[in-house]
């Protein structure tokens, strides 16, 4: 059975065509933000339920919580604070409702219930663990304006997205699942092209459950990593060839990597929750980045979070073992180092790039995809 969204209620702050109609005359005369592509897509994550129960930014009583104890004020499991930066001049001169536009167009209204500042040192140890700028997550939060502003969030209308085709609301999946007959799914959260070991851990949870919802991340990510239209395409490719049709969703979830590590690896799986997903695939050092954390701390930390409501999938490293001829890890393959390959990000390059053992990392239509892109890789620019 669907677990029921996290919080108990799937939020849904999206406004109907007709309530639009009626403020139409109200809005310009409204204080106006403008966002960014990724405050933008937080606001759809919010309207949609994605990030039940949140019903808007993050007031400060919210965030401290977050902060302090990774839950929210009344207990329930959260660990990333979700929150609106704005200049002081736009924070001082707008009132209780604030209309936020992105690319120049109405995209939400903002009811204004908090303006505040947190201690932002204090902040990234919190949420990363550390207060290295150097760390990327850590360098988005220092960059942040000075002010931020909480309140219950109304989607006027979606943004731009290039990646509508793939693009699922929570309660959409939901129906999915169910039209399916699915009762148990597992989530797989990826911000990489699929290599052969990210297949193997999806069909070994295929085995024991009724399908699987790949969903890698839409946004904003660190310079080189792979761009979102290539991870897209790679994957289109991978389930036309290598899945059954009836056991496998491909859908996009539009956010940023924050390279959080443990505490992303928890956001993560609720997210997933949301979406109708029983199950969440937790890998070696999930959404980490340098070596800022352990290799399996974002396994670990879900002991914490016994009420999470979804069941967290624990695999350790997989690399394809010669002596075995196989995906292996290092619970089921006895061989030494000198026999493996491992998925390494260094490896996955060389062999994308025409400089190592393709065929033993990738499948050959991926490889192929991958190819085809002239430069599939994020630039500092890009990423800024």
């Amino acid at each position: 059975m669907l677990p029921a969204p996290h919080g108990g209620t799937l939020v849904d702050r999206r406004l109907s065509p007709p309530a639009v109609q009626e403020m139409a005359a109200e809005l310009p005369r409204l204080p106006r933000l403008e966002v960014t592509r990724e405050q933008a897509y937080d606001i759809v994550n919010v309207a949609t339920g994605a990030f039940s129960p949140l019903q808007g930014f993050m007031g400060e009583v919210e965030v401290e919580a977050v902060i302090r104890t990774g839950r929210l004020p009344d207990g329930v499991p959260w660990t990333i604070p979700i929150v609106l930066d704005a200049d002081e001049e736009v924070a001082r001169r707008g009132g209780d409702m604030v209309l936020l536009t992105y690319r120049d167009r109405p995209l939400a209204r903002l009811h204004v219930r908090d303006r505040f500042t947190v201690d932002r040192a204090r902040a990234t140890r919190g949420v990363f663990g550390t207060d290295d700028p150097a760390h990327p997550g850590v360098a988005g939060l220092l960059a942040q304006r000075p002010v931020l502003l909480g309140g219950l969030v109304d989607l006027i209308a979606m943004p731009e997205n290039p990646y509508s085709r793939y693009t699922l609301a929570p309660k959409e999946t939901r129906v999915l699942f169910s039209t399916k007959g699915w009762r148990t799914v597992v989530g797989f959260q990826t911000r990489n092209v699929p290599h052969l070991g990210h297949e193997y851990v999806q069909k070994t949870a295929l085995s024991f459950l009724d399908g699987v919802f790949i969903n890698p991340v839409i946004g904003r990510k660190k310079p080189g990593d792979f761009r979102d239209e290539v991870i897209l395409a790679a994957y289109q490719a991978l389930i036309q060839h290598y899945y059954l049709r009836t056991r496998a969703v491909l859908a996009v979830l539009l956010t940023e990597m924050r390279y959080a590590g443990p505490r992303e690896a928890i956001f993560h799986a609720i997210v997933r929750k949301n979406f109708g997903c029983t199950h969440f695939v937790v890998g070696r050092d999930h959404a980490g980045v340098g070596s800022y954390y352990g290799p399996y701390e974002a396994q670990e930390i879900f002991d914490r979070y016994p009420d999470l409501g979804i069941e967290p999938l624990f695999f350790t490293a997989f690399f394809y073992c010669q002596r075995c001829g196989s995906i292996a890890n290092e619970k089921t393959c006895p061989h030494g180092a000198e026999e493996r390959i491992d998925f390494s990000g260094t490896q996955l390059r060389q062999a994308l790039t025409g400089n190592g053992q393709a065929d033993l990392l990738v499948r050959a239509e991926v490889l192929e995809v991958v190819r085809n892109f002239p430069d599939p890789f994020v630039s500092a620019t890009e990423s800024a």
